[in-house]
């Protein structure tokens, strides 16, 4: 597949995200992390890390998750662990990126 045709792909997606209600994202979110782990229910603002919920192998299923769900590239600057400690802090990460002030 063209790089072009990736990109259109790219801001296909975004403009969709966009049109997403920010409380879909956390919804989203939650809902990964839920199914990926042994948890009934998560408190949003919940520390993943602290809690050990999240060990490194999962912190990059989570990136990948973000970047495919959200149509958007985690670059090397974006790699902060306060990016992705929580679901507000992940939710908080994708409206940043696509544009929209978070909620």
């Amino acid at each position: 597949m063209s790089t072009a045709t990736n990109e259109t792909r790219r801001k296909e997606a975004r403009m969709r995200v966009n049109d997403l209600d920010p409380s879909a994202e956390k919804q989203a979110i939650r809902h990964f992390i839920l199914s990926s782990v042994a948890l009934a229910q998560l408190d949003d603002d919940a520390d993943l890390f602290e809690a050990g919920i999240v060990n490194s192998l999962f912190a990059v299923q989570l990136l990948t998750f973000v970047e495919k769900t959200f149509a958007i590239e985690v670059g090397m600057d974006d790699l902060d662990i306060d990016n992705f400690k929580s679901v507000n802090a992940t939710a908080a990460f994708v409206q940043r990126r696509v544009g929209r002030a978070a909620a």
